[in-house]
C-alpha cells in the first residue's frame, strides 16, 4: 500500500500534466467526389496552428500535367451535381479576386493545382486569411471546388478557372 502522501503528491503531479497539455489545434476535412460527368477526387486537411491555417489538399484523375484553379467556395452544398450549388469565391472580407500569394484577396483563393504525368497534384500551404472553427473567415461548412481549368488570377471574381469538377465539404474533424 502505498502512503495517503504519496497517493496525493502523484494525483498533483497527473493533474498538472494534465493542465500543461496543449489543447488538440482545431482541423477541418473535406472529401472532394467528383461532378456529374467527371472522374476527379480528392481529400483536403485544415488545421489551425499559431495564426495561420496549414492547407494540404491531394487531388487524382486530373488531365496529366495539367492545372487547375482551386477555390474555397460559400457554402457547403455539393447537392447540385455540378458545383454550382456551393455558390461564389468564399469573400467575407469583400476583397478581390486574386494570387493566394496577394496581400488584397478572397479568403477562398488557393493555390492553383498542377497535375503530374499520373494526373495526381499536391498543394501544401499556410494562410493567414483564413480560420478552423471560429470568426467570420471559419473555412467549416464551406465548399472546396477543383475547376477544369487554370485561375488566371485577374478575371474578377472568379479567376476564369473554368467548370466545377469536383466538390467537397469541408467539415469539422
Amino acid at each position: 500500500m502505498h502512503s495517503p502522501l504519496f497517493v496525493a503528491a502523484a494525483s498533483a503531479l497527473l493533474l498538472t500534466a494534465c493542465a500543461t497539455t496543449p489543447p488538440e489545434a482545431p482541423r477541418a476535412t473535406a472529401q472532394l467526389q467528383p461532378t456529374k460527368g467527371n472522374k476527379t477526387f480528392g481529400e483536403a486537411t485544415f488545421e489551425q496552428v499559431n495564426g495561420k491555417v496549414k492547407v494540404t489538399i491531394f487531388v487524382q484523375g486530373l488531365k496529366p500535367n495539367s492545372e487547375h484553379g482551386l477555390h474555397i467556395h460559400e457554402k457547403g452544398d455539393c447537392s447540385s451535381g455540378d458545383g454550382m450549388s456551393t455558390g461564389g469565391h468564399f469573400n467575407p472580407q469583400g476583397k478581390p479576386h486574386a494570387r493566394h500569394t496577394d496581400a488584397s484577396r478572397h479568403a477562398g483563393d488557393l493555390p492553383s493545382l498542377k497535375a503530374g504525368k499520373d494526373g495526381r497534384a499536391k498543394v501544401d500551404v499556410e494562410l493567414d486569411v483564413i480560420t478552423v472553427g471560429s470568426g467570420a473567415t471559419d473555412v467549416i461548412g464551406r465548399g472546396l471546388i477543383v475547376h477544369a481549368d487554370p485561375d488566371d488570377y485577374k478575371t474578377q471574381p472568379t479567376g476564369n478557372a473554368g467548370a466545377r469538377i469536383a466538390c467537397g465539404v469541408i467539415k469539422a474533424g
